[in-house]
């Protein structure tokens, strides 16, 4: 099982966000680094508070490091235009050395789309919208020219180069939970696809279905990684670790450890030690 860090741009500092990335990158048991793409703090009380930009901090944090991974868990289409979104991932991905890893998903907070003017949509408009930007982002980082006619977005004779450094392209998460909306997206274009949540039974559940839909379609489950987040607890690490062994057993391919701020590299030895034990 793989491990990984994941560091939300909210209520920190950049220079504790700088050296938890680069205690991180020293350590090889981490196989990746993440933060998320949201405008205003998440899942707190008060939404008012700081919140750093993902992919500027993305960026900076890659150029920062030299070996872990990087990525977005995840970046929402509905933020930007998917063609100016494929420039960006190819450039980060050359900028990176090829460490690129790409996070999709289609969006959800009406606190930021409405404070920004930008129209979230009904669900059925989201995942519509996000069907299209899939396509895209796949056309333009795997194709010279990409053409698209839709009801979102219109391409025509669309090129994003320079391309990226990995071929056939920096490897596609996509986060969330739906079966009939978002596991189509997850089957046809993803290499690993995080489960939106934290329970065991559930990620089974849920793993279990995408596998189906896999099957369904002639995909090969075995080529798409699967990961959870773990909220980090300090004060609970043995919780922390069963519930590692717990994942394991089940079969998952990558923890996620949902670092709190303020944040600390202290906190990544006892990390390093749990995943080396769990294994």
């Amino acid at each position: 099982m793989q491990y990984a860090i994941k560091t939300a741009p909210q209520y920190t500092e950049w220079n504790d966000m700088l050296a938890v990335w680069q205690a991180a990158d020293d350590m090889p048991v981490f196989h990746s680094a993440w933060n998320f793409d949201h405008f205003y703090p998440i899942n707190v009380p008060d939404t008012t508070g700081p919140c750093m930009e993902c992919w500027v901090t993305l960026t900076a944090l890659a150029q920062a490091t030299k070996r872990i991974r990087v990525g977005a868990m995840v970046s929402g289409v509905v933020y930007r235009h998917p063609a100016i979104l494929a420039n960006m991932i190819a450039s980060l991905d050359i900028i990176s050395d090829g460490r690129l890893e790409i996070g999709l998903g289609a969006g959800w907070s009406e606190e930021e789309c409405a404070a920004y003017g930008i129209e979230l949509g009904t669900l059925k408009q989201r995942f519509d919208r996000f069907d299209e930007a899939c396509a895209i982002i796949h056309g333009l980082l795997t194709q010279v020219t990409t053409n698209h006619a839709g009801q979102y977005f219109n391409l025509t004779d669309a090129r994003n180069n320079p391309p990226p450094r990995q071929k056939p392209h920096p490897p596609i998460c996509i986060g969330g939970n739906g079966e009939k909306r978002t596991f189509p997206n997850v089957v046809k274009w993803a290499q690993h696809w995080n489960y939106a949540g934290f329970d065991l039974d559930g990620f089974v559940a849920k793993r279990n279905a995408l596998h189906d839909a896999c099957r369904a379609q002639g995909r090969n489950p075995d080529e798409i990684l699967t990961s959870i987040h773990q909220p980090v607890d300090a004060e609970n690490l043995p919780a922390l670790e069963e519930s590692c062994a717990q994942f394991k057993e089940a079969g998952l391919g990558m923890i996620v450890f949902y670092l709190p701020p303020p944040h600390s590299p202290a906190i990544l030895e006892p990390l390093a030690k749990i995943a080396e034990k769990v294994g």
